[in-house]
């Protein structure tokens, strides 16, 4: 199986231009959300790794919609010949909200010329009854996924990292989501604390046997702005090597089924703020390896999976 980026898994980028015959970009909103894990409904803080701008360093500067994706496809103009966009609501909790204020945003952000579609980053914990009704109806008239933040299977990173609710819950969202027939991204990240390569490898499994859309392959890494950082510093823990991390993604990626979408494959850390693994901050010759390494041994996405 090669893709039409000429990879050895299923891109996104390949997806949509599969889907809408040509390139599509990605827009990063800052939708001005909060979280539950941060304002006292579920915890104070955030998860352990969540710094200030709740995943969404690469985000405008809080403004309009329409004004952050103006600014952001000026930008992606110049690197890219599209004129058809998705725009991603990525910071904190982004169905975290009274549903007036979702529907607000959102149908502005459906209004932009040239926008074909919505993803949206949230918990399975902020999905109500009233937010799955709506979203249902968006996903009838517009090309919609919906992201949930999981990170892990384990019951003790789960604890450890401060996620505030359990796998069941996860578990709930992606049924519902599905009997919508709603498209599901799950994030994952390699190499959290005291996790082992088979417990690693049991998270992807699991994702992969949800039958789902896609998945987020995160490399871990420790921001100066997050808790992590601060434990970090008082407790040492092992980080996972380059060439650990890209072992690790690369055999995951045999369990994944064949037609799983692979939206990230490695991290995203602002550079200014980043304290380990220095590695991580050079994106491109990671997703190089995890080429390289997956045509010397002859890899593919799907190879081991039982679905």
């Amino acid at each position: 199986m090669i893709d039409l980026d000429g990879k050895r898994y299923n891109t996104l980028n390949a997806e949509l231009k599969r889907v809408f015959g040509e390139k599509v970009a990605k827009i990063s909103i800052d939708g001005g959300f909060s979280c539950p894990n941060r304002d006292g409904k579920v915890g104070f803080g955030g998860c352990i790794f969540c710094g200030e701008k709740g995943a969404g360093e690469f985000t405008s500067e809080r403004g309009t919609i329409k004004d952050q994706a103006s600014e952001q496809i000026s930008i992606i103009k110049k690197k890219w010949k599209t004129d058809k966009f998705i725009v991603y609501f990525q910071n904190f909790t982004n169905t975290y909200a009274p549903i007036e204020k979702l529907k607000s945003l959102y149908e502005e952000a459906l209004e932009i010329p040239g926008v074909v579609g919505l993803a949206i980053a949230t918990r399975p914990d902020c999905l109500d009854e009233e937010v799955m009704k709506y979203l249902s109806e968006l996903n009838k008239r517009t090309f919609l996924w919906v992201e949930l933040g999981l990170q892990s299977i384990h019951d003790k990173t789960s604890r450890f990292i401060r996620r505030g609710y359990p796998l069941e819950i996860y578990d709930k969202a992606i049924s519902n989501l599905k009997i919508e027939n709603i498209r599901i991204v799950t994030h994952l990240i390699i190499g959290l604390p005291y996790e082992t390569k088979e417990e690693i490898i049991q998270s992807i499994k699991y994702v992969g046997n949800t039958m789902t859309w896609g998945i987020k392959l995160h490399s871990l890494y420790i921001q100066r702005d997050t808790d992590l950082y601060k434990y970090f510093e008082r407790n040492p823990f092992r980080i996972l090597s380059k060439d650990e991390y890209v072992e690790i993604v690369t055999e995951g990626l045999m369990y994944l089924p064949k037609d799983f979408i692979i939206h990230r494959i490695t991290g995203d850390a602002d550079k200014n703020l980043l304290v380990e693994p220095k590695w991580s901050g050079d994106k491109l010759s990671v997703l190089a390896q995890i080429d390289s390494v997956m045509k010397e041994k002859d890899i593919y996405q799907g190879q081991n999976s039982i679905l």
